[in-house]
């Protein structure tokens, strides 16, 4: 996997100019990190969150976190050339003679799915079980999407009650009224930091899942329309030019 430099990119640029907004206004940073407004706002959001999902999917963030900060080398038209090749050498040898391909085929759902056409499956059976294979793939990245989209929606939240429990406290030492500007300042502390954690945090990375999503699906969906298309006997040709409809038609000439 490559490291993703847009998502790492695009945070960095946020919260720096959310930061450098607040110092050119003369803030001070020391005043944004209040432990009790971080500890309300990323903690109660995420209990918050966990009480949504199950444990499955919370031992799951850190591959989900992987996925939206890293990338796989997902190369469509490269793949319709493999597809293509593969179907020219069915067309002259034989499903049989693929077996030799699959040791050199990394992608577990490519290989999966050519091993169902050499094992002599029919088309509709092969399509069948890799819609179901397709359909389990998407609800793990659903999953994980809806996750950060529920701690974006949550997050403001906390950082509402973060600032009424500050105001509460503020106005409650109104005898002391050199520190009640200072304590009502820090109170909407708590409301940027839940605002901030959802707008530049949570609902990008949830945004990114699906554009990563997406990705993929065309992925396992050539693969899988080639993989029948070999199956069935078809011109390579014909599976070359089914395949390309699936590309906008500015990628279509880098095959």
């Amino acid at each position: 996997m490559i490291m993703d430099v847009t998502t790492a990119l695009g945070l960095i640029i946020g919260v720096g100019a959310v930061v450098s907004s607040f110092l050119l206004e003369g803030g001070r940073v020391s005043s944004l990190f209040q432990l009790p407004a971080v500890i309300l706002v990323v903690f109660g959001t995420f209990g918050a969150a966990t009480v949504t999902t199950s444990l499955g999917q919370l031992l799951s963030l850190p591959s989900v976190l992987k996925v939206a900060f890293f990338h796989k080398n997902l190369n469509p038209q490269e793949l319709i050339e493999n597809i293509f090749n593969l179907a020219q050498k069915t067309r002259k040898t034989g499903l049989l003679s693929l077996e030799s391909d699959l040791q050199k085929i990394k992608d577990p759902f490519f290989k999966k799915a050519l091993q169902l056409a050499i094992d002599g499956f029919d088309t509709i059976k092969i399509r069948e079980i890799l819609d179901i294979e397709i359909s389990s793939i998407e609800e793990r990245h659903r999953a994980g999407a809806n996750f950060f989209q529920k701690l974006g929606g949550f997050s403001p939240t906390l950082g509402i009650m973060g600032t009424v429990l500050g105001l509460i406290h503020a106005l409650s030492s109104m005898e002391n009224t050199a520190n009640m500007a200072s304590s009502i300042a820090s109170a909407f502390i708590a409301t940027l930091w839940g605002v901030a954690m959802a707008n530049l945090i949570y609902l990008p990375i949830a945004d990114k899942l699906r554009a990563k999503h997406q990705e993929e699906a065309l992925h396992l969906e050539l693969i899988k329309e080639g993989v029948i298309s070999i199956a069935a006997g078809e011109n390579p040709r014909v599976t070359k030019m089914k395949l390309l409809s699936f590309l906008l038609p500015d990628k279509r000439g880098e095959v």
